[in-house]
């Protein structure tokens, strides 16, 4: 007889398009279903685009929160005003402790810090492992704190990045017994189906961002907020625009900044230049026709969207935070430039524009560099981390 499945529990904030959400997508297709029953639950009921592919990939869904009433200030989950939406209800820590004692989990594994810091408190008993996404020093304050009080409750935790890992505080990382690590580094990866670009796929891509076959265009997929620092890359993309005049940027996504950045694009400079997407489900289908990905973060743990990018075969140019870096070598996959300098980030946007056939060697070597972005090893290291701290 087959020893029963251990039940585990993934916890996070919203399952909105987003790179940490994608993740669990991700590895919710990789489960040891042999060995590991997997189940999600999610706090912000308005953020469920994801919530469709997890159940498809066989996994029960829970939503800790109610739904906030119809208002005509929410829109598509985000306030129609440009605003945040409405808070989730207070109410959510206590689903939160009913569902854990209902489904007898025997491990939670945290992402994000607030759904952490209340499995901490409240699921006593049960085992946790959290998942670091984020530098912890560019948390909020009150985040911080409720970190630093807690963060010994986890059994083992796993950073995105060694950029990411660098940030935690040594002192406040689990004792755990002998042969468990409280700390490493899981290097994840974008879940594309092994199915790389083929012939049509840029014609295709461009004829569904309406793009020049020909012309220059570049692109970012990332939720509109100020870590991402659209604002600077639009001001590269208007230097850019003074030697390249016909070149487009592509921005797939959502966000609170969208109107400030409708704003900026419309101006002379940037007019008729700059293709707004909206939230896309079918990102692997548009970047064939990108030239280039650009992400020019002001901060960041390891984007999905810039793995994603690479693996299908796309130069790249980020900027110098956290974990970029540490899979993309300057020259060698595209450039890597300062953070909040859009000088450099259009110089290097020219040099691409200017080279197709640089274009092209980094292309090459960007999908060569992807080949160590593996989703299905990825996911076998963090049950290899669930065994350990279960001592299965």
């Amino acid at each position: 007889m087959s020893p029963p499945r251990t039940r585990v529990l993934w916890l996070t904030k919203g399952l909105g398009r987003g790179g940490a959400e994608q993740l669990l997508v991700n590895g919710a297709r990789h489960v040891d279903r042999t060995r590991f029953d997997v189940e999600v639950a999610y706090v912000l009921p308005w953020k469920d685009a994801l919530v469709p592919d997890l159940r498809e990939a066989g996994v029960t869904v829970h939503c800790l929160g109610d739904r906030p009433p119809p208002s005509d200030r929410t829109v598509r989950g985000r306030r129609a005003d440009g605003g945040a939406p409405d808070r989730a209800d207070r109410a959510w820590p206590l689903r939160l402790r009913r569902l854990v004692t209902a489904r007898g989990y025997d491990l939670v594994h945290t992402h994000m810090p607030v759904p952490a810091v209340a499995a901490r408190v409240l699921a006593r008993g049960t085992v946790l492992v959290h998942t670091e996404h984020n530098l912890w020093h560019r948390y909020r304050a009150p985040t911080r704190l409720a970190n630093s009080w807690t963060y010994h409750r986890n059994s083992a935790v796993i950073a995105v990045s060694r950029a990411v890992a660098g940030t935690i505080d040594p002192a406040r990382l689990p004792r755990g017994r002998a042969g468990v690590a409280p700390l490493r580094v899981i290097y994840h990866g974008p879940d594309l189906g092994g199915v790389l670009p083929g012939a049509g796929a840029r014609e295709r891509a461009r004829r569904l961002l309406d793009l020049d076959p020909d012309g220059f265009a570049y692109g970012v997929v990332a939720n509109f907020t100020p870590k991402k620092d659209h604002a600077g890359l639009l001001e590269a993309h208007a230097l850019l625009r003074r030697t390249e005049p016909g070149a487009r940027i592509v921005l797939v996504g959502l966000g609170p900044l969208e109107a400030a950045l409708r704003e900026r694009a419309s101006r002379p400079d940037l007019a008729g230049s700059v293709v707004f997407t909206g939230s896309r489900g079918d990102v692997p289908e548009l970047l064939p026709g990108f030239d280039v990905f650009a992400l020019g973060s002001r901060q960041e743990g390891l984007p999905v969207a810039l793995m994603e990018a690479m693996a299908t075969g796309l130069p790249v140019v980020v900027t110098d935070v956290g974990g970029m870096p540490e899979i993309v070598t300057d020259g060698v996959e595209g450039r890597v430039v300062r953070s909040g300098d859009p000088a450099a980030f259009a110089a290097a946007l020219a040099e691409a524009a200017a080279d197709p056939a640089l274009r092209g060697a980094w292309g090459q070597a960007a999908r060569l560099r992807s080949r160590t972005f593996d989703v299905a090893g990825a996911q076998a290291r963090i049950e290899d981390v669930y065994r350990e701290v279960l001592a299965l």
